[in-house]
């Protein structure tokens, strides 16, 4: 999980810009210099940023863990320093909260934040089907189909991981095709902070089943064209979600 190559990569790449912009042999003022290294500085924070946001919503750092700065550089190949504007970035989008003089911990939702989260996403997944099943093209529907299939081969063989990666997609995916910018932001960042909560809900062959049975209700009703169905499909599994999830506390 080393990030060596894919820090002097972007080192690299801040140098060529650096190249085309200011002339191979042309000196390069001081101001130019800290520009030019904030710059890769920046690329750098985004790397870790991007990568410690996948350890957490992969469930590799599980709510309620410590970052550890010293570790995660060391694993990661690079300084603290971007492993600390990294957890920055995250602290604004929900996914870690700082404790003074304590540190930096992959945030625990209250019960009370997990309803809500559970709430609106329901009504915005609802709002989504909804669009596409009035706008869907066969190709989309397909696709659609494909991945529930593909989630049909996961209960089959057990495979709780590949399910749940493929369960965000079906999601996801659903977002990206209705067509709403603002939906899909919405339904994203939502998405990530109800992430830190789903993987203990889809565990074991009958919550998979259920999930997807769910999900086949939910694109049935968007083959068919049928918007008011698919927007009550959506919010009912979102609500069975959270059902499932209080079940398991």
């Amino acid at each position: 999980m080393r990030m060596c190559r894919q820090t002097v990569n972007t080192m690299n790449t801040v140098d060529t810009l650096s190249a085309k912009e200011f002339g191979g042999g042309m000196d390069i003022s001081n101001d130019t210099r800290s520009r030019l290294a904030a710059r890769r500085d920046r690329s750098l924070t985004s790397i870790v940023r991007d990568k410690l946001e996948e350890l957490i919503l992969r469930g590799k750092l599980v709510a309620g863990t410590r970052l550890n700065e010293q570790a995660l550089a060391k694993e990661l190949g690079v300084s603290r320093g971007p492993i600390r504007e990294a957890a920055r970035l995250l602290e604004r989008e929900g996914l870690v909260s700082s404790v003074a003089n304590q540190g930096v911990f992959v945030r625990q939702l209250s019960i009370e934040e997990a309803l809500e989260l559970y709430d609106l996403r329901a009504y915005i997944a609802g709002y989504a089907c909804a669009r596409l099943a009035d706008r869907a093209s066969d190709a989309e529907k397909a696709e659609m189909r494909g991945l529930v299939e593909e989630m049909d081969r996961c209960i089959e063989t057990n495979d709780e991981a590949r399910y749940f990666e493929l369960n965000l997609q079906f999601h996801d995916r659903i977002a990206e095709l209705s067509d709403g910018s603002r939906t899909l932001a919405l339904y994203t960042s939502l998405g990530k902070e109800v992430r830190l909560l789903r993987r203990r809900v889809l565990r074991g062959g009958a919550a998979m089943n259920f999930s997807n049975e769910e999900h086949k209700q939910i694109l049935e009703a968007i083959e068919t064209g049928d918007a008011r169905a698919a927007r009550e499909a959506a919010e009912q599994h979102h609500i069975n979600g959270k059902r499932r999830w209080l079940d398991t506390l």
